[in-house]
């Protein structure tokens, strides 16, 4: 079996995770979200594929939420006393090391795909991990007090802001990564991990060939409610959908990706939105969401697989 994921940062590094003890992570291609990474101090940042390189490797830090575990802050202490005002962006000391041995690649014309994967190999990864495209790609999210990036809008201004809209800067120009199309095309199961699908699945699918490529599919695509009761784990995904869909159940959700999916995985809590998923034509599966440790992850991973299989069995 070879699976796909389509994943933002932390709660698709979660999933991999879980999915690994599944499948055999060789067989996953996970293809990460760029529309977030930022040039911070001068050094670029790729954030979403930084979250899943940690988890994967194990060295993410559970108690925060981001960054590595053991982390320490010298190095952005020294730039605050000197006055920089890019430091609301908390970079800690070993992270440092990441980005810049990836600017210093980048500088050189090496692109980010070659860069991740070498990255990933040095944190001793066995999925491949593969950045949406090599091409500049910006999210911009559109508020009442203005455009921000996403970064200025998500950390600085602390996700406050009510979004309008979100544009994708260099969309139109981007091209899948090395490997994408390859990797979709051969795929089994093509997945959309629970993350935020405007801030952290939309970039991706900006890419119009890699839309193209999972509307051409045979293959099943799934994906996973980012929301449980209705209301997202962390982060403002609930606050999005609420706005920009109309609400947070999951015909919500599954209309955030028309023409797309056979099946959204929901959680318990959220069974009764099910029937108006068959509504409009994709499969509900109800089971328990919420990935407290590795062990939910995998049955989690578990239950996305049954899902796949029921609609091929229906098939």
């Amino acid at each position: 079996m070879n699976v796909v994921v389509l994943s933002g940062g932390v709660g698709g590094g979660r999933f991999v995770r879980g999915l690994v003890d599944v499948v055999p992570p060789e067989q996953v291609t996970v293809v990460g979200n760029v529309g977030d990474d930022a040039e911070v101090l001068g050094l670029h940042v790729s954030p979403d594929l930084d979250s899943l390189v940690y988890t994967l490797a194990g060295v993410h830090d559970e108690q925060r939420g981001w960054g590595r575990r053991r982390e320490t802050w010298n190095a952005l202490e020294t730039a605050k006393q000197l006055g920089d005002d890019e430091t609301w962006f908390q970079l800690g000391d070993r992270d440092l090391g990441l980005h810049l041995v990836r600017t210093k690649a980048l500088r050189a014309g090496e692109p980010l795909s070659a860069v991740t994967a070498r990255i990933g190999a040095s944190f001793g990864l066995e999925v491949r991990l593969l950045p949406a495209t090599d091409d500049r790609l910006r999210t911009i999210v559109e508020t009442p007090a203005g455009a921000f990036s996403l970064q200025e809008w998500f950390v600085r201004r602390g996700h406050k802001d009510k979004v309008d809209g979100l544009r994708f800067e260099g969309a139109a120009f981007a091209r899948p990564a090395p490997g994408v199309i390859e990797a979709i095309g051969q795929a089994s199961l093509v997945v959309i991990a629970p993350s935020n699908p405007y801030i952290s699945i939309w970039p991706i699918l900006a890419v119009q060939a890699i839309r193209a490529a999972i509307q051409k599919t045979w293959t099943p695509v799934v994906a996973v409610s980012p929301v449980i009761g209705g209301k997202a784990v962390k982060g403002p995904a609930d606050a999005m959908l609420k706005r920009l869909a109309g609400g947070t159940s999951p015909a919500h959700i599954a209309r955030c990706y028309p023409d797309l999916l056979d099946a959204l995985v929901i959680d318990e809590a959220d069974a009764p939105g099910a029937e108006e998923l068959e509504a409009i034509r994709v499969r509900p599966h109800v089971t328990r969401t919420l990935m407290k440790d590795r062990r939910t992850a995998r049955l989690l991973a578990e239950a996305v697989l049954e899902a796949a299989r029921a609609g091929v069995m229906r098939g």
